[in-house]
């Protein structure tokens, strides 16, 4: 995996900034944290303490160290929203804390439309034994990402880099800056047909999909069934992780990278996607092709 500090050279314009994509180098905030009007919204409900014991053992004060970073850097930069400060801890730490159950040790996690970190560097700070790579496009979050990383020491464990998942896949314009992964994760980024297209191609042959979903989760994945099979992906399995800890407990699709599904083209999964809901048994996505060995 390319080295943290290191720029890519000769790469594209992408999303979000005249920047080229690449590894982002790792930095300190140039001024203190802002501080919310209120800061006992990021202190960690007493009722809140087991679960969070439980999810980060030794390395809770880390994560508290995160969520003053979240409510404060992370709302003024528009990360989070401020009414989901009094909220960190419940709706954004430990519920994407919970989902490293599912992650065997010293696993590598691509986590894919990171934004603010969420779920890959929560996993970080619970999990020192990954090897984490935050995948953002946009300029301004990687910017931030960046900061983190730094803040909370997480420099040997933790990539941050600039770039849209669907560039990453094989055959895509950067897709040298990214080895598959044992894990892919995402939350909140998109229906599961085009995180299928995303995410899928950036696991190795048996690694793992992770997406955090809501309630719809059976919903999607019974629609979007035969779209996650044109590429590569197993029968997806809904998962709830945390269940003992948190309530609700956190909803998560996994599905495993079957076969080596290359598309037509990179950057055509929503295409394929689109494509898989219309088309009988004569295609794929972007009539994909499987690789055989």
């Amino acid at each position: 995996m390319t080295a943290p500090n290191e720029r890519a050279a000769g790469a594209a314009s992408g999303p979000g900034g005249s920047n080229a994509p690449g590894p982002v180098p790792l930095s300190t905030p140039a001024d203190p944290p802002h501080r919310t009007d209120d800061d006992t919204a990021v202190r960690l409900p007493p009722e809140l303490s087991d679960a969070a014991r439980a999810l980060f053992g030794d390395r809770l004060g880390l994560a508290a160290a995160y969520a003053q970073l979240l409510a404060t850097e992370g709302v003024v930069r528009g990360l989070i929203g401020p009414r989901e400060a009094p909220r960190i801890w419940d709706r954004h730490l430990l519920n994407c804390a919970a989902v490293a159950e599912l992650i065997p040790s010293g696993a590598s996690v691509t986590d894919v439309g990171s934004g603010a970190g969420l779920p890959g560097l929560v996993l970080a700070v619970a999990r020192p034994d990954l090897s984490v790579t935050l995948v953002e496009p946009l300029a301004r979050r990687t910017a931030f990402l960046s900061e983190a990383v730094t803040a909370l020491g997480l420099e040997a464990t933790v990539t941050v880099l600039r770039a849209r998942a669907e560039d990453c896949v094989p055959g895509g314009p950067v897709a040298d800056l990214l080895s598959p992964a044992d894990i892919v994760t995402a939350r909140a980024v998109a229906p599961l047909d085009r995180l299928a297209g995303w995410c899928l191609p950036l696991a190795v042959l048996g690694g793992r999909m992770l997406a955090m979903k809501g309630a719809s989760a059976a919903d999607e994945v019974a629609e979007h069934r035969d779209v996650i099979d044109r590429f590569g992906g197993g029968t997806p399995v809904v998962r709830w992780c945390g269940a003992e800890l948190i309530e609700p407990p956190t909803t998560v699709v996994e599905i495993v990278r079957e076969r080596d599904v290359v598309p037509a083209r990179a950057g055509s999964s929503r295409k394929a996607a689109r494509s898989g809901r219309r088309s009988g048994s004569d295609g794929g996505p972007g009539r994909g092709k499987t690789r055989r060995g």
